[in-house]
This record gives C-alpha cells, structure tokens and sequence, in this order.
C-alpha cells in the first residue's frame, strides 16, 4: 500500500512511527508546508520507504499535484481541521482514497445559535457522498480518538453488549500535565477553543438536532480508574455528528 501523509506534527510523525513496524506499506510520503519538518519525520523512522514532500494544505492545486506525484492508494489527513476540505477535495478529484482525524467545520445558526443548528460538523463531506460512491473511492471521516474509537465502542456496544441503550454520553477528559505549564492541551489549541466556544450539538428521539449554550447542563461525573470527582458540562465536538449517523438512540 502506498500512502501520503498531509502533515509532520506529532501526529503525523506518531503515523510514520507505527507505519514503519508494518510490511505492508510499500511506500510513505510525509508531506508538510515545512520541508525540514516532513524530513525530520522521515528521518526519525530511518527506512527507505519513506520519502518527504512539501504542500499547502490550504491551496487545492497544490494538494492535487502532489497527490498525482506521490500516486498513493490512500491520502491521511494529520493537519488542522481548518484544511480538512481542500484535502477531502483534492483526493475527490484525484480518485483517491481518503482518512481524516476531524471533520468538515460546522458554522453556528446565523440568527439562534443555541437552540437551533446551523452546519454541522461534518456536513459538508457527508454532502458529497454521492460523488465518492459514484467514483467508487472511499472516505473515512473523523476516525481519531473522539470522533473515531469512541463511535466504534459505541457501535459495538449496540450490537453485541446491549439489546437496548437509551442514550450515550462520551466523557472527554485528561489529568495531563506537562511541567512549567499551567495549561497544555494535548492537541490543537485552535481546535480546543473552537470546541469550547460553539454551541453543543444534541440529538433526541421526536425533536431531532438542536443545539445549547456552551458549557451548558454542568453535572457532577466519577471517573472509573480514579474515583475522582470531575465538573462536566456540554462542548461542541465532532463524535455526535457520527453517532447519530451509525446509531439511532433516543439521545
């Protein structure tokens, strides 16, 4: 299998690490808008199926022509949510296969921003899926962590562990901490700030998509491992968007 990574930061190079303990990638390009980082990539996994590249990954042309250069089977987006799009896109018109750890941006309702929704995330790569299935290439949206495990927990619960579930609630939370640092996210700050800032989506039997104020509907939850005592409260992410896509709960 021949591969292209959009993308040299810490995920991208956590990519190339694993990818290098499995035979069955042919070839790898790490490609990054800085050249030196997609090389320090590359060179970190000292194997001679890895190659680096330079792309913007907010300019479509750019993407495509490195997309026909590099000719791989599937194209793994480890950038920005912002660049999700012109990624998606460029493999689109290249007929290329496609995995992202995000999705499409959602934008607020222009007018009722906390009870109604305006796009979702992730609507404007579902919009498409009539051209990706007419092409007959694939697209696997939103498989990180959350969105991504936690949607595949959450569908093998449904079919194998539960004849019912009323509702699914994902906890997303971390005790990390990184010396010097009163506050370190462990990904994106762009990304975490979006997710705190917009309205939270929710989906319920009868009344469909609708939306909250953030940090809304604060509650009081316990960790399994630690016993400890975390504040909780509604945030916009991306994991609803596929839940509601895969699993019909009343919410």
């Amino acid at each position: 299998m021949k591969a292209l990574v959009i993308g040299a930061g810490g995920v991208g190079r956590a990519i190339a690490s694993i990818a290098s303990r499995r035979s069955f990638i042919t070839s790898m390009v790490i490609a990054d808008r800085t050249l030196a980082r997609a090389e320090e990539a590359v060179y970190r996994v000292k194997d001679p199926r890895f190659l680096a590249a330079q792309v913007n990954a907010a300019e479509l042309e750019d993407l495509r022509e490195l997309i026909r250069k590099a000719d791989p089977d599937v194209v793994i987006n480890a950038v920005d949510p912002r660049f999700v799009m012109p990624i998606f896109l460029a493999c689109e018109i290249e007929n290329t296969n496609y995995i992202d750890m995000a999705m499409s941006l959602s934008r607020p309702h222009p007018h009722y921003p906390y009870t109604e929704t305006g796009v979702k995330l992730g609507d404007e790569q579902f919009a498409r899926d009539w051209n990706w299935e007419e092409r007959k290439i694939f697209a696997l949206i939103g498989m990180g962590v959350e969105p991504g495990m936690s949607d595949v927990f959450a569908k093998y619960a449904n079919d194998h562990l539960f004849s019912r579930i009323d509702s699914i609630t994902v906890l997303d939370g971390s005790n990390l901490r990184v010396e010097g640092h009163n506050f370190a996210p462990s990904f994106s700050i762009w990304t975490t700030i979006e997710e705190c800032l917009n309205p939270p989506l929710v989906w319920e039997d009868g009344r469909g998509w609708f939306t909250t104020a953030p940090f809304s509907e604060l509650e009081v939850s316990t960790s399994l491992r630690e016993l400890d005592r975390l504040n909780a409260s509604t945030l916009s992410t991306k994991r609803l968007s596929l839940f509601h896509r895969r699993l019909m709960r009343r919410r």
